[in-house]
């Protein structure tokens, strides 16, 4: 018999099981030991990675998954060590932890099953490492988030322990999963997990297992490891959420009561939780509304006293009060809703303008029908005169004080990118879409069949998941375009993950064999196009120079009155030269707040002038190529309005506190 065995569920974590094999081999130099990897039907290179670089392990293959019970079960079944450790496969151990851990087991017969201390990537502790049982309090407490709000209290705190102190050893309910070391006698009378937890619960389950045999369960604070915890859940479309707490109520319902009124406070509870959970991720949303809400009504007030000035308005009667502060705004909003004004992890200026036309036109055509609010077509004239200024005004100032949004990843003309495809066909998609100059595409990532390649790189583009889990890629990449790669997937599969995703704030492409074009719902976007100027670039249409030659004289007399002085000084004091001593060149019509680099050489198809910033600019630090500088200087000219303007300008300030602040 072996003095320990090491059982791992594995499931789509290659490189985190290598570190964590290694790191294991290290802590095993000097005991007698087996390690037991059990796959659950992985398809990123781990088998491969196993059979090729540690052959000393004894690999169960499954060709499905099984879950986290079942698959620790079949581990189980293999073993033969005095002692046995269940350990997650993001984990990394130190050299001594096993030696530790073997010695307070000997040391403590009474001990069935102990957990150490384990610690976040980034050093912080755990919590999940030591638990009580999730009785109904226990669990309300923390489904409510009273454990959070009062985490030193004996009373709410009782979920994760908080109260307690992490650096010292002591009797606990559970301890986590990712963790368990028992001993052989403890498997041999309680038996395996309880295979009715598919993941999330088992642990809790077998502790209070444990525990009901007359064993003690024990957290042991003298040794430490690393955990990468749900590693496992981003490689899956595995709602993680739902599956928390549907095992902690299978868990109440198994062990504690079944009664009706237990059933309710937990049914309660987590209905509480998960309305919290959509609140909390959607907070930006129902903020925007909000304010919108009422600017917009602000506005309103401010119209019906402008009106009272020019044409003696004596203010709305009494009776259409709640109709006109109400009906109006929610129109807008809800229209501005269909525009895509409102998202998750954005404050969008741009779609504001289509919302705020087409609510003028429905909110102007209303007072043909309902002549008793029908007071004033010059009030809602001047009322839509104000809120376009109004409501972008609130999202600049929210962007340039809170520096939102804050994933500096994200440009504010970029459209975030990924190209569903690795073979040749998606390398020169990729390539033909760094020379289009139709839009400028962030490729954030390919997406790939399978996980094997996931982590590599494909002219400096990384692989970043496979097409089974694409609609999670979208949501934590915040990804707005799709584009297949021609050849890679068979088009029903193409047809069947749009059809998955069709509810996402995404838009998909299919580029064809020949890569002239990209076939979208939508349109049908050329990506061979030239080029050439053409006579519909915003910058040389009259009404935009006109206007912004206006913003660059009101904005630089500004600066020169309030900024400028200190970078003058700074300048004379430390040499350290800002495109802001260039002010005056601004005011003189020479150059312009945003364009193209100055200095830059003149070119025919840029009719701008040169910029103290621009589009250019602010990605500076992306190590451009000369063509990517002229398709984004051809992006400006054709796209260039006032409020694209005011957006470079921020990101430029966030760039500047970020890099002369942070």
């Amino acid at each position: 018999m072996k003095s320990f065995s090491i059982i791992i569920v594995n499931y789509n974590v290659k490189a985190f099981l290598q570190n964590c094999l290694l790191s294991i081999r290290k802590a095993c130099e000097k005991i007698d030991h087996e390690i037991i990897v059990v796959d659950n039907a992985s398809d990123d290179g781990s088998v491969e990675l196993i059979k090729k670089n540690f052959p000393e392990i004894i690999l169960i293959e499954s060709q499905t998954n099984l879950g986290f019970s079942r698959a620790n079960n079949l581990g189980l079944s293999r073993s033969n060590g005095k002692y046995i450790c269940l350990i997650n496969p993001d984990t990394i151990v130190e050299e001594n932890t096993f030696e530790i851990m073997i010695n307070f087991m000997d040391r403590h017969s009474e001990v069935g099953l102990a957990g150490c201390k384990i610690l976040n990537p980034d050093g912080t502790f755990q919590l999940a490492c030591r638990r009580s049982f999730p009785t109904p309090w226990v669990a309300f407490t923390k489904i409510v988030g009273l454990s959070k709000l009062f985490p030193k209290s004996k009373l709410f705190a009782k979920y994760n322990l908080t109260f307690l102190d992490e650096n010292q050893s002591y009797e606990v309910d559970a301890v986590s999963g990712s963790f368990m070391f028992l001993r052989r006698e403890v498997y041999k009378n309680v038996g395996g997990l309880d295979e009715s937890f598919f993941m999330y619960g088992e642990d809790l389950d077998y502790c209070y297992r444990v525990k009901k045999a007359g064993y003690k369960v024990y957290y042991v604070h003298s040794t430490q490891i690393i955990h990468f915890k749900g590693e496992s859940t981003k490689r899956s479309n595995i709602d993680e959420l739902k599956h928390f707490y549907d095992a902690m109520k299978f868990f109440v319902r198994k062990h504690f009561s079944s009664s009706f009124i237990m059933e309710l406070i937990l049914q309660i509870a987590i209905t509480l939780r998960s309305f919290i959970a959509f609140i909390g991720k959607r907070k930006l949303i129902f903020l925007a509304i909000l304010l919108d809400f009422v600017f917009y009504n602000i506005s309103i007030l401010i119209s019906e006293l402008i009106y009272h000035e020019i044409a003696g308005f004596k203010g709305f009667p009494g009776y259409a009060i709640p109709v006109v502060f109400i009906v109006p705004a929610m129109t807008f909003i809800v229209i501005a809703f269909l525009f895509g004004s409102y998202q998750i992890n954005n404050f969008p200026i741009s779609r504001l303008y289509p919302s705020i036309l087409v609510s003028f036109l429905f909110t102007s055509s209303l007072t043909y029908f309902f002549k008793d609010y029908a007071f004033s077509r010059a009030i809602v004239l001047i009322n839509y005169t104000l809120v376009m200024f109004i409501l972008p005004f609130w999202r600049i100032f929210i962007k340039l004080i809170f520096r939102f949004p804050r994933d500096s990843r994200q440009s504010i003309f970029e459209s975030r990118t990924v190209i569903v495809g690795t073979n040749e066909s998606a390398i020169e998609l990729l390539n033909r879409l760094k020379r289009t100059y139709n839009f400028y595409h962030d490729v954030i990532g390919f997406i790939d069949k399978d996980r094997r390649r996931i982590g590599e790189k494909i002219q400096n583009i990384e692989i970043i998941g496979s097409v089974d889990i694409l609609g999670k890629i979208i949501r934590d990449n915040d990804v707005t375009e799709v584009i297949f790669a021609s050849d890679f997937l068979p088009y029903n599969k193409i047809l069947s993950i749009v059809s998955e995703n069709q509810s996402q704030n995404v838009h998909f492409h299919l580029a064809d064999k020949n890569y002239d074009f990209i076939i979208s719902k939508k349109n049908v976007l050329e990506l061979n196009q030239l080029p050439l100027i053409e006579i519909e670039y915003n910058i040389s249409m009259p009404i935009h120079s006109f206007i912004k030659r206006g913003f660059d004289v009101i904005v630089s007399l500004l600066l020169l009155i309030t900024v400028y002085p200190i970078f003058f000084i700074r300048y004379l004091i430390s040499k350290k030269k800002s495109n802001l001593l260039y002010l005056f060149k601004v005011l003189q019509g020479k150059y312009s707040l945003v364009g193209k680099p100055i200095g830059s050489s003149e070119s025919t198809i840029y009719l701008g002038k040169p910029g103290l910033t621009g589009i250019v600019q602010i990605n500076e630090n992306k190590n451009l190529s000369e063509e990517e500088i002229d398709r984004l200087n051809i992006y400006y000219a054709k796209n260039q309005n006032i409020w694209l303007d005011i957006e470079i300008l921020i990101k430029t300030i966030q760039n500047f506190l970020r890099r002369d602040y942070a």
